[in-house]
């Protein structure tokens, strides 16, 4: 079919500069002519006109191209890229194999923004990461991929790292026409004040990150935040009709809508091409209007971390012969504890997800994932498997009944917006006065805060409980009176629940209290591997389990 042409409009060709010329004129008053009354009456003298060209665009012709390189051949080194997906759900495999294959000579020197700039096992941005073709990246989050890093380290690419919820906010307000908005999230923290570099090279930082503005709210600092558009977006839809109607089935619609909304052309592959009509009006994600380009989509899905569940597991029998198990069940045992019938729960990446095991069955606590998920169930058997349902450490998960998907930006206005009960995270250092770090070890650890900034930001609506060993692989102590590591967030958690006890924290003053010790534990052990002072409640007891 006739492939549609680009949009293309300039707003201004040639603009002169505008002289102005300001004059007073004497109005008498109508009551006292005797006392006339000066008032200020200005009047603009333009040097020369201005002109606006407009081209106008034929947008009759089809949508739907003949194959993923005819969509992408028009693309321009320089370009600003948005690639939809969390992690390699939802990524458009097919549109991004087509763009890698145009290789750097062709194509260069892109800024490509996503959630994640590729991953360890490759798929998603991975390709065009490698092949030098991507020059900057703007994400949340790096994970366990190596090669980005070293990238990074090297001075080969530049990285501006965003909370993920600021990320999917300054996309939304984009396609919105805001050209900026504010946050609680990154306050008190180097996203605030700029102080992680967007390039280094042989140690030495050649691009500081951009501090940023803030102003007070409600009593409170907020950050201000600039929006992203994007020159082409491209996204993987399950369904698109050919007006360009697309539908997405559960956790890929994360960042899709998003992006189209946000990118000048929109290009979505499809998994299935459907007549006008099929995708009935309320199931449509998200309008023709934000696509321009369709392609079927012809790479097969990767799931990049699967994980499933054998029925006849038991976590308990399973830790008897592995200390380390013994540890975090636990510390997720008990954190279980802190979840009531009823509640709105996030359950960060790694040891707070552990918590779900020991829910009592039909607990009817809700369990939200930060890239779309409300009432998330446990991991799949190997026939529920399903690429199109992971969590937010890239697993894959099921569905409880009555659970719902959406896009990353109600998530997170969930979120900021105090809508969670109770938030879990993990810890690479907690202060004394509730400040969590938990996402970078200068010049070890550059993995990204992902949803983690996002998820403390709102500490007064949403309490923040660490799960955490008590030390560290070398003995040193995780729980300190000052963080000296670059903070997630600044006095907001609420309770820390390590494999030695359960430290209650005053937000407000700053202080620890031991209210809960593990079988077995002393104080004078706490007191040993804690680098903070702390009181000991009166009422101290054995660590619920």
């Amino acid at each position: 079919m006739e492939a549609m042409s680009s949009i293309t409009a300039r707003s201004l060709t040639r603009a002169s500069p505008i002289r102005v010329r300001l004059s007073r004129a004497l109005i008498s008053s109508q009551q006292s002519r005797a006392q006339p009354q000066w008032r200020s009456r200005r009047s603009f003298q333009i040097s020369t006109k201005l002109w606006r060209e407009v081209q106008a665009t034929d947008k009759s012709g089809s949508k739907i191209y003949p194959s993923a390189d005819e969509a992408v051949a028009d693309l321009k080194s320089g370009s600003i890229v948005l690639s939809a997906g969390f992690g390699l759900c939802g990524t458009a495999e097919t549109l991004l194999t087509a763009m890698h294959r145009r290789g750097p000579q062709s194509l260069n020197d892109l800024t490509a923004v996503s959630n994640n700039a590729g991953t360890a096992i490759g798929g998603g941005l991975s390709p065009l990461v490698e092949s030098g073709q991507v020059s900057r990246a703007i994400c949340s989050f790096l994970g366990n991929n190596k090669s980005l890093e070293k990238k990074y380290l090297s001075g080969e690419i530049a990285i501006e790292l965003t909370p993920q919820g600021t990320l999917a906010e300054k996309l939304r307000c984009g396609g919105a026409g805001i050209p900026a908005f504010f946050t609680p999230t990154g306050v008190n923290t180097y996203i605030q004040t700029g102080q992680i570099p967007a390039r280094l090279k042989s140690g030495e930082v050649i691009e500081p990150g951009k501090p940023r503005e803030t102003r007070i709210f409600d009593g409170r600092v907020h950050n201000m935040e600039t929006a992203i558009k994007g020159d082409v977006a491209v996204l993987r839809a399950w369904k698109v009709d050919e007006y360009g109607n697309c539908k997405f089935r559960y956790t890929t619609k994360s960042f899709a809508p998003l992006m189209a909304k946000a990118a000048k052309i929109a290009i979505v592959e499809a998994e299935n091409i459907v007549k006008a009509g099929e995708i009935t009006p309320d199931e449509i994600d998200l309008p023709g209007i934000f696509i321009d380009r369709i392609v079927q989509a012809t790479e097969n899905k990767i799931i990049e971390i699967k994980t499933v569940k054998d029925p006849n597991k038991d976590p308990e029998a399973e830790a008897k012969e592995n200390p380390a198990l013994q540890r975090r069940n636990r510390i997720a045992k008990r954190a279980s504890k802190e979840l009531k019938p009823g509640m709105y729960v996030n359950l960060g990446v790694g040891m707070p997800t552990l918590a779900a095991d020991f829910l009592p069955a039909n607990s009817n606590v809700w369990l939200q994932s930060e890239n779309g998920i409300m009432g998330m169930g446990p991991y799949p058997t190997a026939d529920e498997l399903d690429a199109d349902i992971i969590n937010a450490g890239k697993e894959t998960v099921t569905l409880v009944t009555g659970a719902a998907t959406f896009d990353s930006s109600d998530s997170f206005g969930m979120i900021r917006g105090g809508h969670i009960d109770v938030s879990m995270l993990g810890a690479l250092q907690v202060g004394a006065n509730g400040d969590l770090a938990n996402y970078m070890i200068p010049g070890k650890v550059f993995k990204g805060m992902g949803g983690a900034m996002d998820l403390v930001s709102n500490p007064d609506a949403t309490k923040i409980v660490i799960l955490t060993d008590h030390v560290d692989k070398s003995g040193r102590p995780k729980i300190v009176q000052n963080c000296s590591l670059p903070l997630t967030g600044a006095k907001v958690v609420s309770t820390i629940i390590t494999d030695l006890c359960v430290f209650q924290v005053d937000r407000k003053k700053g202080g620890l209290t031991l209210t809960e010790l593990a079988p077995g534990v002393e104080v004078e052990e706490i007191k040993q591997k804690t680098g903070a002072k702390f009181e000991v409640s009166e009422s101290l007891k054995e660590m619920e389990q």
